[in-house]
């Protein structure tokens, strides 16, 4: 195993852990940001404010994205697992 095949290894998760964090975290931001434009036009400023709705809207994009995250996880396990007598020889 050379270095070259230990990087593309950890990138190739890297760039899979980032895909199947973005969405939730994106919906995390947009909620947040509206959130706060709301209490700042009120001056509400109350925290469980700002926590309910990204905790919903991230629940929310979770239970949509799920299957679409399963499918790419299982893709690249597949992938690894097929590579691993390229990868032990």
């Amino acid at each position: 195993m050379n270095d070259a095949l230990v990087v593309d290894l950890a990138r190739n998760a890297i760039m899979l852990a980032i895909a199947l964090a973005a969405p939730m975290l994106l919906a995390a931001l947009g909620v947040g940001l509206a959130v706060s434009v709301a209490q700042a036009v009120t001056q509400i400023q109350e925290q469980t404010l700002a926590f309910v709705p990204k905790l919903v809207a991230v629940f929310g994009v979770f239970l949509v994205g799920l299957p679409w995250m399963i499918q790419m996880t299982v893709k690249y396990t597949t992938e690894l697992f097929r590579s691993l007598p390229m990868i032990a020889g």
